[in-house]
Formats: C-alpha cells, structure tokens, sequence
C-alpha cells in the first residue's frame, strides 16, 4: 500500500458563536483538511488546526507546508509506516507539528480501513468505554458566564472547563460567580491561556480561589516558563496542568525532571498527531503524570483522532474535544451522547465526510500526486 495523492482543503468552520479565549475571538474556525487515497483505493482524512500563539503556524503557513514541503515528499510512501512517515516529515522540515498532525491523522485512518480496524487498535487496542464530556465556557462577564453554566448543567454536564485570562481580578469574580451557580458537586477545571503572565500574579488569584475546590489550574502562565510552573505548584494546593507549555519530547522531559506538573494536556496539533501523542502518554506514564487529550477546536476529523488517542491509553483520565458541538456545520458526523463521548467500532477513524459539505466550506484546494 502506498500513498499515492494528498488532496489539500483550506475550509472555514462556522461556530454557532463566537469562541472567546484570553488571545483571540473567533468568528469561525480555520482549519486545513487534508484527504490521502492510497494506490489500493483506501482514503483517509486528516486535519490541521494551526494557532500561531501556541507552534508558530498559521492557516495560510499549514496549507504551504503540507502543499509543497509534506506531500511531495511522502508520494509512494507505505502510510503504515508511522514511525518512518514521521521520520520522512521531519527529515523534509524542523517542527511544524500541526501540518504533520494532518498527515498523521490522514494515514492512521486510510491504514485502519484497510486493515478493517478502529484506528485505536493500531495504537494498543480500546482501554476506555466511555468518557464524560466537559462544557467550555468562552470568556465573559462573571453573569453570563455563571448563566451558561446553571443551563449545561441542567444539560447534564457533570463538569465544565472556564476559559478566563484578560484580568486576574476579573477572572477571580467569573470563577467564583460559577462555583456559586453550580453548586460544589460539579467539577470546574480553569484554563487561563498563558493569560495570568508570570507566578506572582497567579498566586495571588489562587489565594482567593482556594475555597473555590478547583479540579486543575491549566496553564496560567507564559508556555516556555516551567519554572513558574514549579513554583506554583509547590505554592498552592490546586492541581496544575501544563498546556502550551507541552509541545513534544524535549518539553516532557523538562517537566517531568521538575516535576512541573500534575497532569498534561495533550494535543495532536501541538505535538504532530496521534503517533506521537502515544510517544509523550507513555513518557508521562511512565512518571506518574496523568494525561489529557485537548483541542484546538477541530471538526469530526481531529477530534475522532484525538478520541482515539484517548480511548487507547490508561493513563489518559480526562478529555476536551468538543470542537464538533461549537460547529454551526461540520464536514463529519461523530457521535455525541451528552454528557459522554462513545466511539464506534468502525475501521480507521469511523468519521463520514461529508464531501458536498467540505466543498461548501472550502476556500482553497490542491492536490498533490506523484
């Protein structure tokens, strides 16, 4: 089996409203779809969603790469072959990991159909039946935030994550609104973005939230400073999670030498797919950090991806791949069953897209073959 076009799709996803974190609004989302048909007819389909704040990539900078730097360059290549398919991309170009997640993606699906496997069979075999859902609240005022929050629960969401990180005092008044809404039996875990800068002015915000029995605290400070990681968790009794600060091997090494955190957020888009996000589980496995698989906001592709990481790994206790629910249309069809996520058993990703859908959404197209 050999690799023998990639078709590249530049899309749009239509939020149903806007996604507010601590660096951006989001109005829809850029994503890069990239289709691959092997010479035995099997297609699979891999996604891109670059954020240039987290790896450097852009929207237009992903499609480049994968155009005229990945694709030439893995024509005639056995997608199978993870290891030696990543071995190809790096050898083409240093890092870019969100261009190389759309490929890995891509071939773990096309190798799972033709195998006739669930892509999580070719990552050690389903350990997960199931895993609860979390909401995720966009930044807003402490009352529309504390509003959204009583409705998902009413939903039956038994947690939701709360995006904050323009203001430190602000912040504080929108978690404690939440927690006061909803009540001390449901799980509010805090993702700051990078948003609170540095460790001072993180513990001061966590000196006021301590009563507020958060699940974690996700990276609060600026991604590159684990040191400030260090101190805060040595500093306060909530637990941490390192996001933006883990991007591959040489950050998990750093964070588990110092012990930087308690749990990780794994994302295929910062690390380069599903293969090497298997690499980092076991790394922190292997250190007794507990793992979870995020998002940067995908369609049914990459987040079918990211579920299958997911579901094959014992160490992975918690998951955020939500991006198919924010989604006014999205080009696949994964299966939600609020509050919980239940893969199916069908071979590769098991994910229909829709081509009439994917076309509507399309801003740009290449193909590439040999």
């Amino acid at each position: 089996m050999k690799i023998k076009e990639l078709e590249i799709f530049a899309i749009r996803l239509p939020l149903i409203e806007p996604f507010v974190i601590s660096y951006g609004t989001y109005h829809d989302m850029p994503s890069i779809i990239v289709k691959l048909t092997t010479d035995t007819g099997h297609i699979g389909y891999g996604e891109a969603v670059a954020d240039d704040h987290v790896t450097g990539e852009s929207w237009e900078s992903t499609f480049a790469v994968i155009q005229h730097t990945l694709a030439p360059r893995l024509i005639g290549a056995d997608p199978s072959r993870f290891e030696f398919i990543h071995e190809l991309m790096d050898q083409a170009i240093y890092g870019v990991p969100t261009a190389k997640a759309a490929v890995d993606i891509a071939c773990f699906d096309a190798v799972g159909k033709a195998y006739g496997v669930p892509a999580y069979n070719l990552l050690g075999g389903r350990y997960h039946e199931k895993f609860p859902i979390t909401h995720v609240l966009s930044i807003a005022s402490p009352e529309h935030m504390a509003q959204e929050a009583a409705e998902r629960v009413e939903e039956g969401y038994g947690s939701l994550k709360m995006k904050v990180g323009t203001n430190v005092a602000e912040d504080v008044e929108r978690i404690q609104a939440v927690r006061k809404c909803v009540g001390d039996d449901i799980a509010i875990r805090v993702d700051v973005n990078q948003g609170w800068i540095n460790s001072a002015n993180t513990l001061q915000a966590m000196k006021q939230l301590e009563a507020c029995g958060l699940d974690w605290l996700e990276q609060p400070v600026k991604a590159d400073d684990i040191d400030a990681m260090v101190e805060i968790k040595a500093k306060t009794s909530t637990p941490m999670m390192i996001d933006e600060g883990l991007r591959g091997v040489r950050e998990m090494r750093e964070i588990i030498a110092k012990r930087a955190a308690d749990k990780v957020n794994i994302k295929l888009m910062k690390c380069g797919g599903m293969y090497p996000a298997m690499k980092l589980a076991h790394m922190a496995e292997m250190a007794g950090i507990e793992c979870q698989v995020g998002s940067m906001v995908e369609s049914s592709v990459g987040s079918a991806a990211g579920f299958h990481v997911a579901f094959s790994k014992k160490t992975m206790t918690s998951v955020e791949l939500t991006g198919p629910l924010k989604f006014s249309k999205d080009i696949g069809n994964l299966q939600y069953d609020v509050p919980f996520i239940h893969l199916n058993e069908q071979p590769g990703l098991g994910v229909d897209v829709d081509e009439e859908v994917l076309d509507e959404l399309t801003v740009r197209k290449v193909k590439v073959t040999g």
